[in-house]
């Protein structure tokens, strides 16, 4: 390494592990950060330091910059890795980071910025070639009949969506044109509410898509490749529930094409680090949706078809270091499936806090466990439900589904209700097993409205 010699983790649970385990790797020294809820968090006790940042409310903790950036002054910390949620993809703290004298490993501040707002991440995917959906090419104004001719010349259904938002909050679909100018303000009010900013836009509403992402890695010497793609569809509520990869019926053609579009636009926007292309896939078309500007929870799935460690190579990039491989070396082979193993009532979803009194993981040839859990660790009720994910792998679809179906059998988890048998109910259903299921499949599976 020629910079990073300490990586203070701005993070907790999984995520916080999986990065500890790459800088150990990497032979980097770790900083664990933790709330007084997050003491025995499995990284705080395996990291080399731990500061304690606040009380349990993530505001005070996890999301207080100052205090970040103190304990990284105090342990002397090089570079400062962020996840994925709290501050992963806040410009503004990257820009702190970076003006604090430390190494951000993500991004620059301005992508983060653009790729954060909908509008300006769609408008800078339009000038790199980047295939969009048909929608309102930027924000909507107040003149209600351009609204209502927007609409009608991108033809019903469509849906409005906050500039700055996320998470399938400040959405709605519009079906009819006279619910157009309530559905537009309904909106704003939204988007100022949860996102503080009311610019809205409008798209084309597609009935029946699937999500496929790209996932690409790019260094700051104007090197970019694509790993290939990952289909997120299976999703309730806009939360994805099981990812994998390759996606089910992608040829090996149109993955390089929109793989190499995707590597392009990274080299136009002068993008650095590891980062996700959204795609909604429909009728064998590609339409963007979003950038996600650092690593994602499915990550594992991308790294067991390609062998490529993404957050190892998320450290080097920050390093300054050139990409040690070219797109020509990512060789896609087998199959992988990712489980979200939530710390949740199967049921109705609601979340389950408490004491593990009994965990066994499950193990054999080709099964992953990323999780911070262990036996007489409390889930905290502060934060995400998430408490690992179970990922296989095989040489074929069916075959990592098998294996993901005796190893959700296998994986114990007593003192907690969790989301295990509805996963299970997932992998023995015969739709999902035939692939290409699109986004509302899940909910129709369960008997929920995806309205």
């Amino acid at each position: 390494m020629n910079k990073i010699n300490k990586v203070l983790i701005a993070n907790r649970g999984e995520i916080a592990l999986r990065i500890l385990r790459a800088c150990k790797e990497l032979g980097i020294k770790t900083v664990a950060v933790y709330s007084t809820a997050d003491k025995k968090l499995k990284h705080v006790r395996l990291a080399d330091e731990a500061v304690c940042i606040g009380p349990h409310s993530s505001k005070d903790s996890y999301l207080n910059i100052p205090a970040l950036i103190a304990a990284a002054e105090v342990t002397h910390a090089d570079a400062i890795h962020p996840g994925y949620g709290f501050l992963s993809e806040s410009a503004d703290f990257a820009q702190q980071v970076e003006e604090s004298g430390f190494i951000f490993i993500g991004p620059r501040a301005e992508n983060i910025r653009v790729m954060g707002d909908k509008v300006a991440a769609i408008e800078a995917m339009q000038g790199s070639s980047v295939p969009c959906v048909p929608g309102s090419d930027g924000g909507l104004g107040t003149d209600e009949a351009q609204n209502i001719a927007i609409a009608n010349k991108i033809g019903l259904p469509i849906i409005i969506k906050a500039s700055g938002g996320g998470g399938g909050r400040g959405m709605h679909v519009v079906e009819e044109i006279a619910d157009l100018l309530t559905a537009i303000e309904l909106a704003k009010t939204e988007a100022q509410s949860f996102f503080g900013n009311p610019e809205v836009y409008m798209e084309k509403f597609l009935t029946t898509p699937r999500h496929v992402e790209i996932q690409i890695l790019a260094d700051e010497h104007g090197n970019a490749v694509h790993l290939g793609e990952r289909d997120c569809s299976m999703q309730r509520r806009h939360q994805k529930v099981v990812e994998e990869a390759p996606a089910p019926g992608i040829t090996s053609e149109l993955r390089n094409k929109i793989g190499t579009i995707c590597a392009d636009a990274c080299k136009a926007i002068n993008y650095r680090g590891a980062g996700t292309f959204e795609f909604l896939f429909e009728n064998n078309e590609f339409y963007f949706i979003e950038m996600n500007t650092r690593v994602q929870v499915e990550h594992p799935v991308t790294e067991m078809i390609t062998g490529i460690d993404i957050v190892r190579e998320q450290i080097l990039i920050a390093d300054g270091q050139t990409l040690s491989f070219t797109q020509d070396d990512v060789k896609i082979t087998g199959h992988a499936v990712e489980c979200r193993i939530n710390a949740e009532d199967p049921n109705n979803f609601m979340p389950s806090p408490g004491k593990i009194t009994q965990y066994h993981v499950a193990g054999g040839l080709g099964v992953r466990v990323d999780s911070h859990i262990y036996n007489g660790y409390t889930v905290p009720s502060y934060y995400d439900s998430m408490i690992g994910k179970l990922i296989t792998f095989a040489d074929t679809r069916l075959g990592a589904i098998i294996k993901m179906q005796n190893a959700l059998d296998e994986m114990v988890i007593d003192g907690i209700k969790t989301n295990i048998p509805l996963q299970a109910r997932i992998m023995k259903d015969k739709t999902f097993r035939k692939g290409g299921m699109n986004i509302h499949y899940l909910e129709k599976m369960l008997g929920e409205s995806h309205s």
